[in-house]
C-alpha cells in the first residue's frame, strides 16, 4: 500500500514537472511576456488552451452529422447519379486459401495458384476466382466511397465559404504583415473561435475513422497530415497565432472540395464532369499549396517575425518545422497530381493510382457446381467453393 502511494506521488510529480516545462513562457511567448498577460481585460479576449478540450466532443458531433448526411443525403444523391449499392459475393469459407491470403500473399503467382489448386483438389480457375472475390471484400464499394467523398466535399465547401466570410473584411487577408501587428495582444474574434473549433474537430473525426474509411496507398501520408494539422492548429491557438492559423486553414480547404467533387462524379462515371473538376482542382492545388503556401504563408512565418523580434521563441522553430512538413506533403501530393494529369493529357486516362479498383467477377453456376466433390478442407468444402452469383 505504501509502495503504491509513493509511486502515485512520484508520477504526479513527474507529470507536474512536464506540465511546467511544456507551458514555460520562453517556449511560447516573446521576451517579457507571461501567461498572466493573457487574462481577458479591457475588451481583449485571448484563446485559452483548455478550450481545445471541447474539440473532442465536437468531433463526435461531426461524426453524428456525418452519419445522417451520408445516410439521408449522400445515398439518395448517389442513386440519382446512377450509383447502385452492389452486394458483394463472398467466397465460400476455406481455411487453406484464407490462411494463405492472410499470411502469405493476396496476389499469389500462377505457380502458387497451381499448388493451392492441387492442395484444395479444385481447378486453378476457381482458386483465381476465390482470391478475386476475397480481395474485393477488402475494397470499399463504390457507394461507400461516394458517401465518404460527399462528407468531405460538404465539410470543405462549408468551411471554405465560412472562411471567406470570416476573412474577406480583415486587413490581414490582403496584407499579411497585419498578422503580426499588435502581436501577441491580438483579441480573439468569435468567428475565429468557431473556425478553429470546427477545423480541429474535423481532423479529430478523420483520425477516429481512419480504420473504417477508404484506405489508399498514401494512407501514412494522411495520418502524418492529420496529426500535423491538429498539432499546428492547437499550437497556434495556444500561442495566439490565430490570424495566421485562419489563413493556413483557408488556403488548404479551398482546393480540397474540388477534388472530392471530382471523386463523386468519377464514381458515378460522369467522365467529362469529373475531368473538368479534376483540372480545376489541380489548378487550385498548385496555386494554393505550391505557390501561396510557401511564398505567402511560409514567408510570413519564417521571415516576417524577425522584424518584430531578434530572438525568436522556441515555438517559432516548432511551428515552422510542422509547416515545412506540410509543405513536403504538398510537394508529394503535387507530384502524384502531376502524374495523373500527364497521363490524362497524353493517354486520356484519369485514374487515381492511390485507390484499389474492384476486380470483375463472373463465375458461373456451372463452375460452382463442379466443386461439389472436393475434399473436406479444399475448395469443395461443404457444397461450393464460391457463393452462387445469384445470391
Amino acid at each position: 500500500m505504501f509502495s503504491l502511494t509513493a509511486t502515485s506521488k512520484s508520477m504526479a510529480h513527474i507529470l507536474k514537472t512536464l506540465n511546467s516545462w511544456f507551458w514555460w513562457e520562453n517556449i511560447w511567448m516573446p521576451i517579457n511576456v507571461t501567461w498572466a498577460h493573457f487574462v481577458d481585460r479591457d475588451g481583449l479576449v485571448f484563446p485559452k488552451p483548455h478550450q481545445l478540450y471541447a474539440t473532442i466532443p465536437y468531433a463526435f458531433v461531426l461524426l453524428i452529422i456525418r452519419f445522417f448526411s451520408e445516410r439521408y443525403v449522400a445515398i439518395p444523391l448517389a442513386k440519382a447519379l446512377g450509383i447502385k449499392n452492389v452486394r458483394r459475393v463472398k467466397p465460400q469459407p476455406n481455411p487453406v486459401l484464407e490462411s494463405y491470403f492472410r499470411e502469405c500473399s493476396k496476389h499469389p503467382s500462377q505457380s502458387e495458384i497451381q499448388g493451392l489448386a492441387k492442395k484444395c483438389n479444385c481447378t486453378v480457375h476457381l482458386v483465381e476466382k476465390w482470391f478475386r472475390r476475397r480481395r474485393n471484400l477488402e475494397i470499399p464499394t463504390v457507394l461507400r466511397k461516394f458517401q465518404e467523398a460527399f462528407w468531405r466535399f460538404s465539410f470543405y465547401l462549408t468551411s471554405s465559404i465560412a472562411g471567406f466570410i470570416f476573412l474577406y473584411d480583415k486587413p490581414w487577408f490582403y496584407d499579411i504583415w497585419q498578422t503580426w501587428v499588435g502581436y501577441p495582444f491580438q483579441t480573439l474574434l468569435p468567428s475565429q473561435y468557431w473556425y478553429y473549433m470546427a477545423e480541429i474537430s474535423f481532423y479529430w473525426s478523420l483520425l477516429f475513422t481512419l480504420g473504417i474509411d477508404n484506405k489508399r496507398k498514401d494512407f501514412l501520408a494522411h495520418v502524418v497530415h492529420h496529426l500535423a494539422a491538429i498539432g499546428l492548429m492547437s499550437g497556434s491557438w495556444c500561442g495566439n497565432y490565430v490570424r495566421l492559423g485562419t489563413l493556413v486553414m483557408f488556403v488548404h480547404d479551398t482546393a480540397d472540395f474540388w477534388l472530392e467533387a471530382a471523386k463523386m462524379f468519377n464514381y458515378a462515371h460522369w467522365e467529362k464532369t469529373c475531368n473538368m473538376l479534376f483540372i480545376i482542382f489541380s489548378i487550385a492545388f498548385f496555386i494554393t499549396r505550391i505557390i501561396l503556401f510557401p511564398f505567402w504563408i511560409l514567408r510570413a512565418t519564417l521571415y516576417q517575425p524577425t522584424y518584430y523580434s531578434t530572438t525568436p521563441v522556441i515555438a517559432y522553430f516548432l511551428f515552422n518545422g510542422q509547416l515545412l512538413i506540410l509543405q513536403g506533403l504538398h510537394l508529394y501530393w503535387g507530384y502524384l497530381i502531376f502524374k495523373i494529369l500527364r497521363r490524362f493529357i497524353f493517354l486520356k486516362d484519369l485514374k487515381d493510382d492511390r485507390s484499389d479498383e474492384e476486380e470483375e467477377d463472373s463465375v458461373t453456376d456451372n463452375e460452382e457446381e463442379s466443386t461439389k466433390n472436393g475434399n473436406k478442407n479444399g475448395c469443395g468444402s461443404s457444397k461450393h467453393l464460391l457463393n452462387s452469383s445469384r445470391h
